[in-house]
């Protein structure tokens, strides 16, 4: 089997199923994209026949490509990715361009609560390495995975602390908390799209809102005097996150949206 024998097995041309197929190819022989379509009629060995076919029947069960792949880009970064940890979505992105725009001090203290992949705080270390950045999960193996995506991008200014919220941090203030927790009520009807995930890193109590309202309220006390809080949400949240921050009496609350057009990062600051 050659390469334009291997992706008409998948999907129609310009097909999302067939772009999927070509990042697997692209993948499994180790070339870009470009090269992918100058190499057509290269043949496969078996093995890497085998991988791609077997790679598209994972696919095919609902399995995400990152988790097929073992990796996923994100920011300016690729991630290691495993069945421990979500797969960083590009409407994550939004949170952290937000957050680059935002005054924070050159030399900020900023903490990433429930890290997973490590997406958010290695990319926001990457952009600005004087910060000091901690991260923190949950669960050891996932906290496990963000270091070592750490390690492979050179970024070894970024603490890492294992434990829930700010059960994991010594005391300390911060000038940012960001956190991409989970948001999905459990009830969601979209959850059965996302059954190959962790759940943990998934749902939430009260419609979803149960860990964003947890952190609004600790995080207060874990803020510098100006300092801000970023937050990532559903895309039919942002009413009552923003409604979270001004009941805890942040100023300056905001919703950005992602790049469908829905309500995705809200944010706040520790005022007066």
């Amino acid at each position: 089997m050659n390469i334009a024998q291997a992706l008409e097995i998948k999907g129609e041309i310009d097909s999302y199923e067939r772009q999927e197929a070509a990042w697997l190819l692209e993948h499994i022989v180790g070339v870009g994209a470009l090269e992918l379509k100058l190499r057509l009629e290269h043949e496969l060995t078996e093995i890497q026949e085998q991988a791609y076919l077997d790679g598209l029947a994972r696919i095919e069960q609902g399995e995400p490509l990152a988790y097929v792949t073992g990796s996923q880009p994100f920011w300016t970064l690729d991630l290691k990715v495993t069945h421990d940890t979500l797969v960083p979505r590009p409407d994550t992105e939004i949170l952290v361009e937000t957050v680059l725009k935002l005054p924070i001090s050159a030399n900020a203290n900023i903490v990433d609560l429930g890290t997973g992949t490590g997406a958010i705080a290695l990319s926001l270390a990457s952009e600005r390495p004087q910060w000091q950045v901690t991260a923190t999960d949950v669960y050891l193996p996932t906290l496990d995975v963000a270091k070592e995506n750490a390690t492979r991008h050179g970024l070894t200014q970024v603490n890492f602390a294992c434990g829930g919220w700010f059960d994991a941090l010594e005391p300390q203030a911060f000038d940012l908390i960001v956190s991409n927790p989970p948001y999905i009520d459990p009830e969601d009807v979209h959850m059965q799209k996302l059954k190959s995930e962790p759940e943990r890193a998934l749902i939430a109590d009260n419609h979803g809102l149960a860990d964003i309202e947890i952190i609004i309220t600790q995080g207060k006390d874990w803020l510098k005097q100006n300092g801000w809080i970023v937050l990532e949400h559903g895309y039919d949240q942002g009413q009552a996150v923003r409604n979270i921050f001004e009941q805890h009496g942040f100023s300056q609350i905001q919703t950005i949206q992602d790049y469908g057009a829905n309500d995705r990062v809200s944010l706040g600051q520790k005022s007066d």
